[in-house]
Protein backbone atom coordinates (compact mmCIF):
# COMPACT_ATOMS: atom_id res chain seq x y z
CA UNK A 1 0.00 0.00 0.00
CA UNK A 2 2.87 2.61 -0.92
CA UNK A 3 2.15 5.01 -2.93
CA UNK A 4 5.51 5.52 -4.86
CA UNK A 5 3.84 6.17 -8.55
CA UNK A 6 3.80 9.70 -7.31
CA UNK A 7 0.39 10.06 -7.07
CA UNK A 8 0.82 11.70 -3.80
CA UNK A 9 3.51 13.61 -4.57
CA UNK A 10 2.51 16.68 -4.09
CA UNK A 11 0.79 16.13 -0.85
CA UNK A 12 4.52 16.06 0.71
CA UNK A 13 4.46 19.45 -0.56
CA UNK A 14 1.51 20.74 1.13
CA UNK A 15 2.10 19.37 4.55
CA UNK A 16 5.48 21.37 4.57
CA UNK A 17 3.74 24.04 3.49
CA UNK A 18 1.02 23.91 6.34
CA UNK A 19 4.02 23.29 9.05
CA UNK A 20 5.84 26.93 7.96
CA UNK A 21 2.64 28.40 7.89
CA UNK A 22 1.38 26.96 11.73
CA UNK A 23 5.19 27.67 12.79
CA UNK A 24 4.47 31.19 11.40
CA UNK A 25 1.52 31.77 12.87
CA UNK A 26 3.08 30.46 16.70
CA UNK A 27 5.69 32.98 15.95
CA UNK A 28 4.28 36.53 14.61
CA UNK A 29 0.36 36.47 15.12
CA UNK A 30 0.05 36.00 18.98
CA UNK A 31 1.76 39.80 19.23
CA UNK A 32 -1.48 41.02 17.86
CA UNK A 33 -3.56 38.83 20.42
CA UNK A 34 -5.96 40.87 22.85
CA UNK A 35 -5.12 40.61 26.68
CA UNK A 36 -1.77 39.36 25.92
CA UNK A 37 0.24 42.68 25.55
CA UNK A 38 1.77 44.53 28.55
CA UNK A 39 -0.68 47.67 28.61
CA UNK A 40 1.71 50.93 28.68
CA UNK A 41 0.81 52.87 31.76
CA UNK A 42 0.78 56.83 31.36
CA UNK A 43 2.38 58.63 33.67
CA UNK A 44 -0.54 59.86 35.24
CA UNK A 45 -2.37 56.32 35.55
CA UNK A 46 0.98 55.89 38.22
CA UNK A 47 0.85 58.91 39.76
CA UNK A 48 -3.23 57.91 40.81
CA UNK A 49 -1.77 54.26 41.78
CA UNK A 50 1.06 55.50 43.79
CA UNK A 51 -1.72 58.31 45.21
CA UNK A 52 -4.24 55.42 45.78
CA UNK A 53 -1.77 53.09 47.51
CA UNK A 54 -0.80 55.84 49.79
CA UNK A 55 3.03 56.25 48.56
CA UNK A 56 2.32 59.97 48.12
CA UNK A 57 0.69 63.14 49.83
CA UNK A 58 -2.65 64.88 48.38
CA UNK A 59 0.27 67.94 47.65
CA UNK A 60 2.69 65.87 46.19
CA UNK A 61 0.52 64.32 44.00
CA UNK A 62 -1.51 67.89 42.96
CA UNK A 63 2.21 69.30 42.52
CA UNK A 64 2.94 66.35 39.60
CA UNK A 65 -0.06 66.38 38.56
CA UNK A 66 0.67 69.75 37.22
CA UNK A 67 4.04 68.94 35.81
CA UNK A 68 2.52 66.16 33.55
CA UNK A 69 -0.15 68.10 32.44
CA UNK A 70 2.34 71.30 31.70
CA UNK A 71 4.34 68.83 29.97
CA UNK A 72 2.04 67.10 27.19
Amino acid sequence: MHYYDGSFGGMHLIWWILWFLFLAWIFFIPADIPYQKNKKESPLDILKKRFAQGEISKEEFNEAKTIINSAT
